[in-house]
């Protein structure tokens, strides 16, 4: 085998696709010891640290709502573009895409057309709406890293290699679990509340005022209670630290730089934005309440694109449940009163809190157990060689 550097293109458009990345390039390594792996393309801190060089960082690639993506096309378009440049004047071994499906997916028909491998991590929801997709990606896609064990057989008829790898968050759980806990400001309290209003900013200016003014309602009946909010980044800190200047939040309310998982696993209760932290919610067994808002007039295309769709809930640990186990407040539900109401209920023994730990376990047992990450870097060695 040569000496030359392996070279990984890799595009993660979001914090949680980032921390993934991160991980695998680490892993990637280890299965190549005599030899230099240099990564390049976009994604966040995670991949950072671990040598990646950005091109774009996740701050400036979230977006919330159809609409708001329409409104910042021209962004995309130029994002897209260069990374196709990247690719043709670099000529990367691997393209590793992450999650991020309508950006990553044009990115891989691109960046195949050049002759590179190709390879998608986390695959798209295609058991829930648009099936139809599932020949787009067998045509982009040399490989597809699937965490659920249904998936591969979805995209068998297409002859695509999908191999299950199982979820990744699930050892990073594990490993959170394993860390001595940190020191979190909760001031002694006894009643723990985390809040989690996203890793984008428009989630964060949408849903932190809803959390802030729920927390307060919170505060007030109950008293002896403490808040913490984990910042996904410095940029997504500073977004929450503007909002909180305007509107006041409760007196025992901290921000804390990232830590979500451990703020998780020490709170009670959790209110958070629909994603990848209700299922960290579930995996740290913590309780929460999954809130999101998105415009109206995103509202309003998202249900003609998803007529057809196969799916009645919103949130990862309700879709792999198969009902609603984690209450879901959306658009006109998503207001501060029944986010209170629903963390009270948490952070007291009810049967509220008691059937949502019960549904957690089930989830946790679907998902399967730890090694996600060193499957799926096994695989794209594999490939790679």
């Amino acid at each position: 085998m040569s000496d030359a550097p392996l070279r990984v293109l890799m595009a993660a458009g979001e914090v949680s696709g980032d921390m993934y990345g991160g991980a695998l390039i680490r892993a990637l390594r280890a299965r190549f010891p005599g030899r230099a792996i240099e990564v390049r393309g976009m994604g966040g801190d995670a991949m950072r640290a671990e040598g990646a060089d950005l091109l774009y960082h996740t701050d400036a690639l979230g977006a919330m709502g159809i609409v708001e993506v329409l409104g910042r096309l021209r962004f995309f378009r130029k994002a897209l573009d260069d990374m196709t440049a990247l690719a043709r004047e670099w000529r990367p071994d691997l393209l590793v895409t992450l999650d991020y499906y309508s950006f990553n997916i044009a990115l891989a028909e691109r960046v195949k057309a050049l002759g590179v491998r190709t390879a998608h991590y986390i695959s798209p929801k295609v058991w829930v709406w648009r099936r139809g997709r599932i020949r787009r990606v067998a045509r982009a896609y040399d490989l597809l890293l699937c965490i659920f064990p249904f998936e591969p057989a979805l995209y068998a008829p297409a002859g695509l290699r999908a191999v299950y790898v199982g979820h990744p968050l699930v050892e990073q759980a594990a490993a959170t679990r394993s860390e001595p806990p940190p020191e979190l400001p909760w001031h002694g309290a006894a009643r723990r509340v985390a809040l989690l209003p996203g890793s984008r900013a428009g989630e964060i200016r949408t849903l932190l005022p809803v959390f802030l003014e729920a927390a307060r309602q919170v505060e007030a009946e109950i008293g002896d209670c403490a808040f913490v909010l984990p910042a996904p980044t410095p940029k997504m800190r500073a977004e929450a630290e503007r909002i909180l200047a305007r509107h006041p939040g409760p007196k025992t309310l901290t921000v804390v730089d990232g830590q979500a998982r451990h703020v998780l696993a020490q709170a009670r209760a959790a209110m958070i934005a629909s994603g990848t932290a209700t299922l960290e919610a579930c995996l740290m067994d913590c309780p929460a309440v999954l809130a999101y808002r998105v415009s109206l007039a995103t509202e309003l295309l998202a249900r003609l694109i998803t007529l057809r769709a196969h799916f009645r809930f919103a949130g990862l640990v309700n879709i792999v449940a198969g009902r609603l186990a984690m209450p879901e407040l959306l658009q006109r539900t998503c207001v501060p009163a029944n986010a209170a109401r629903w963390c009270l209920a948490y952070l007291r023994d009810t049967p509220e809190r008691r059937d949502l730990l019960a549904a957690y376990a089930e989830v946790r047992e679907r998902l399967g157990g730890v090694g996600a990450t060193a499957r799926a870097a096994d695989a794209l060695a594999n490939l790679l060689r």
